[in-house]
């Protein structure tokens, strides 16, 4: 796994061992920001479930101007940690070793507001429904964020049907799905 473009161009990135964390695929990666490319410059960025940390390392390395990860299992933390280290990226991202919903509300108490919310929860357990949920009446989002969720094919939204939130864009690969969200 690489870092696809940007200034940490082609550096080689650390996975997490074991099976805890499923890493994007680079074609994967840069079809999703070739999506966000006109959203990047300075934006704020967070990266909940981050794993290894790859795709808000691939924000900053494309011109995000700060990014936030989350992550509450240490080995990824490590990872995380190795990864910003290597790339020259660890000056405008800091980390936070928490699970995602006390994150969120650690980034409220904050006031933090992000450009964009990517979101990479293990597949099939509903998580991405839970922090929809913390995130529908949170001063962690404005009217023009946008939230990326990356979930398995079979993974269903229709309850965004009466709810703040809209899709605004779904990208179908052949197991997985990132969908856009963004508020109505």
């Amino acid at each position: 796994m690489r870092v696809i473009a940007g200034k940490a161009k082609r550096l080689k990135l650390r996975t997490v061992d074991g099976l805890e964390t499923r890493p994007t695929t680079d074609r994967i990666k840069e079809t999703l920001f070739n999506i966000l490319n006109p959203r990047l410059a300075d934006c704020d960025f967070l990266d909940l479930f981050s794993g290894s940390g790859a795709i808000g390392i691939e924000a900053l390395s494309r011109g995000a101007g700060s990014a936030v990860f989350v992550e509450n299992g240490k080995g990824a933390v490590d990872c995380i940690k190795y990864n910003l280290h290597n790339t020259g990226l660890d000056i405008g991202a800091s980390i936070l070793a928490m699970d995602v919903l006390s994150a969120i509300r650690a980034l409220e108490v904050q006031g933090k507001v992000f450009d964009i919310i990517f979101m990479d929860p293990p597949y099939n357990k509903r998580l991405e429904k839970q922090v929809l949920e913390a995130l529908m009446n949170s001063n962690i989002i404005y009217y023009n964020t946008l939230i990326i969720v990356e979930a398995s094919i079979e993974t269903g939204f229709e309850y965004l049907e009466n709810s703040r939130f809209q899709i605004y864009k779904e990208k179908e690969y052949k197991t997985n799905k990132h969908v856009f969200i963004e508020l109505k």
